[in-house]
């Protein structure tokens, strides 16, 4: 430090990273100091996270009024003889207070040490066979517990019963920017790291291109290879239609096409040449106006001397590709066979299914009359979660709507994370948080809704179709009524492979054994003792028409239909599995070996096959994916069955085939991420056609023939 003469004007000097007013030294820069990832530059209060959990006390104490013996602390429920309580009545002899007083009356220094704990210690007797006890010890405190509990348990239902009273908050000292400060310190033209990758790709892309311009001449010396870096592995984050992402968008929270395309985009930056590309179903979420892009970004790479293999229903893909192979002719056990392969012009020629979709031989019909509803209407005011901007969302009711728009638009923003939660804690109580919004009116003119997503309906290869819709206990009943089965004794729990007694204990009636393999996927080999039959001999043995429980589950949906035709209970339940397309799949197919489409049709199914009220709400996020044009049309008929019965179907789709012939549809835009987030037209399909604006309306004067 260096001073004048009078002791004015100090100033610091220093070789290292120092402020020269402050004082304040900085550690040398590298790259882990803007890694949230690392510890040398994630805040130390989050970890990096940029959230933090907290306790809620209005859940801890959801009615003030009740007294602690009547359960006014939700973690501890009504008064029982154990350790706490005796702990409790402690605090309340020092504090000058009972059990029975309300917690609304207690003083502040008694409740925030029922709350917080405190190190003072207090004498609580202890009676246990007749021999009275005292001991001194200090109160942890109920949050502290709670706390301790949801960050530290290894029990999953503990860290579950932990976090129903806890809350994720913004971290208050990184204000969610998960870096530490002197990280956030470091800035190039006023903007820091966490400034820039929470800003929308194509605002940074243009952030990035005008730098240069106002970077000195020294600085842009040293910075030019690496903005031009980034400005190019951008670019091609933009070729694939993200513009709307930003950089720190949590991973979990990508769709599945939208992680592929990221993938796809990486792939192109590294310009690799003579590598063959196999992509599955890339267009997966994404809209008509961004589908172009993808195509254009697969067609360079072949371009730059790759092969690119795609699996895929889009038509815009089929037409734009060099070569076209049709497997079929069916589904399941009734496809596997090359039926017909070409070029999309050659492919228009041909008679396969597919091939009549393309050349319009086949098409899904507009309706006669779009339906005008049974006059009630829901109304969700002032949603703002994430980009929504104050939406006023007007639903009709007793009709089918489609959410529809580019991308990032705000969709599931609007839908599966503000409206269906705000419903979900009417009708069910749920604990999920809608985002935030002003008021929900009209939820009387509906007794129930569904959400059908294309989450797996099991995550192990115990759960197949015949456990989720139930059908399996008939099926169990069933061969327990058998005159064999009662000669011996079984009853139904016989004929299940999820308990001892008639399964093959070898592969506790898995069918398979599971090989665990480091640093690899789990390999599935089939049991050598029952050769994936599930269940032992003396089982087996138990036949309904000539056919045992194993070979029930190896039947198709179809097969199935035709083979329990004359017991109602159920018929019921497989039938409705055939009418959504799923005929083709066996009743005990491995859960984990369905795809999305199939796992959303198999819950839609169990939904049908259950008596409606005519009053629900079917909410349904993009469920053509993975399907076929026929597949489409078989699904669209029973949609419209369901609102044929008076229910309401809430569909957020991109396909133009379900968009069409929807009975009103809600455009959301006009871009993605911040640019989009608003209305911009709703109505009937040929009414959202004539806006200039909507691009989903720009696609549809096609369809529509406008």
């Amino acid at each position: 430090m260096v001073m004048d003469e009078d002791g004015q004007n100090l100033r610091h000097y220093s070789r290292l990273l120092m402020c020269p007013s402050s004082g304040i030294s900085y550690d040398e820069p590298e790259p882990n100091t803007f890694s949230f990832n690392s510890p040398y530059g994630s805040c130390p209060h989050c970890n990096g996270l940029g959230s933090v959990t907290r306790v809620d006390i209005d859940k801890i104490i959801p009615d003030p009024g009740r007294s602690i013996r009547k359960g006014g602390l939700a973690p501890l429920g009504e008064y029982r003889p154990t350790w706490i309580f005796r702990q409790l009545e402690a605090i309340g002899q020092k504090h000058d207070f009972t059990l029975d007083t309300p917690i609304s009356d207690l003083s502040e220094d008694a409740l925030n040490t029922i709350l917080y704990g405190s190190e003072e210690m207090i004498k609580v007797k202890n009676e246990s066979l007749g021999i009275t006890s005292t001991y001194s010890l200090s109160f942890e405190g109920i949050v502290n517990f709670i706390l301790n509990q949801a960050l530290e348990s290894d029990s999953s239902s503990v860290q579950r019963w932990a976090g129903s009273f806890t809350n994720r908050v913004v971290c208050p000292d990184c204000q969610g920017m998960r870096l530490k400060k002197e990280s956030l310190h470091f800035r190039i033209q006023g903007r820091n790291i966490a400034e820039l990758a929470s800003t929308d790709l194509y605002q940074l892309k243009e952030w990035i291109d005008a730098l240069p311009s106002h970077l000195e001449e020294r600085k842009l010396t040293i910075g030019y290879e690496i903005v031009r870096e980034i400005s190019t592995r951008i670019r091609f984050l933009l070729d694939v239609g993200l513009d709307y992402l930003t950089l720190n968008r949590p991973a979990r929270s990508l769709s599945g096409g939208e992680s592929q395309r990221i993938r796809l985009a990486t792939q192109i930056g590294s310009q690799l040449v003579g590598v063959l590309y196999i992509l599955d179903e890339p267009s997966i979420g994404l809209h008509q106006r961004d589908n172009l892009r993808l195509i254009h970004a697969l067609q360079e790479l072949r371009d730059i001397g790759n092969s690119v293999i795609v699996v895929e229903h889009d038509k815009e893909m089929i037409i734009s590709a060099d070569h076209v192979i049709d497997i079929g002719p069916g589904a399941g056990r009734h496809g596997g066979r090359i039926v017909a392969q070409g070029s999309p012009a050659a492919m228009r020629a041909c008679d396969t299914i597919t091939c009549q979709y393309l050349s319009g031989a086949r098409q899904i019909a507009l309706p006669a009359e779009r339906r005008k509803g049974n006059g009630n209407v829901m109304l969700l005011q002032g949603a703002r979660g994430n980009n929504l901007k104050e939406v006023d969302l007007v639903l009709p009711l007793g009709m089918m709507v489609c959410i529809t728009g580019v991308s990032g638009s705000g969709k599931s923003s609007l839908i599966n994370e503000t409206l269906y939660p705000i419903m979900s804690r009417h009708f069910y109580r749920s604990e999920k948080e809608p985002l935030p919004y002003g008021a929900m009116e009209g939820l009387k003119h509906i007794d129930k809704v569904i959400e059908i997503d294309q989450s797996p309906i099991g995550r192990t290869p115990r759960s197949n179709p015949a456990t989720y819709t139930g059908v399996f206990d008939d099926i169990r009943k069933l061969f327990a009524e058998l005159p064999e089965a009662k000669i011996r004794g079984y009853k139904p729990g016989r004929f299940s492979f999820n308990v001892s007694g008639g399964r093959c204990e070898t592969c506790k009636g898995a069918g398979v054994k599971i090989i665990a393999m480091n640093f690899l996927p789990d390999v599935h080999v089939l049991c050598e003792d029952c050769q994936g039959h599930r269940y032992n001999r003396e089982t087996l043995e138990v036949r309904y028409k000539g056919k045992s429980i194993s070979e029930v589950l190896d039947m198709t949906i179809s097969q199935g239909v035709e083979f329990f035709e004359s017991i109602p209970s159920i018929i019921q339940k497989i039938k409705t599995l055939d009418e959504v397309g799923l005929g083709y799949i066996t009743l005990g197919q491995q859960s984990t070996t369905l795809s999305g489409g199939e796992a959303q049709r198999v819950k839609l199914a169990t939904e049908l096959s259950k008596r409606d009220t005519g009053q629900t709400l079917y909410i349904l996020d993009e469920p053509t994916t993975g399907l076929h044009f026929e597949d489409v049309k078989v699904l669209l008929d029973v949609l419209q069955t369901l609102v044929d019965r008076g229910n309401s179907v809430l569909v957020i789709e991109h396909n133009l085939d379900v968009i069409k012939v929807a009975d009103h549809v809600i455009d959301l835009g006009p871009e993605g991420g911040e640019r989009g987030g608003r209305i911009i037209a709703q109505g009937t399909p040929e009414a959202v056609a004539l806006v200039n604006e909507s691009y989903t309306g720009q696609f549809l004067r096609g369809e529509l023939g406008l």
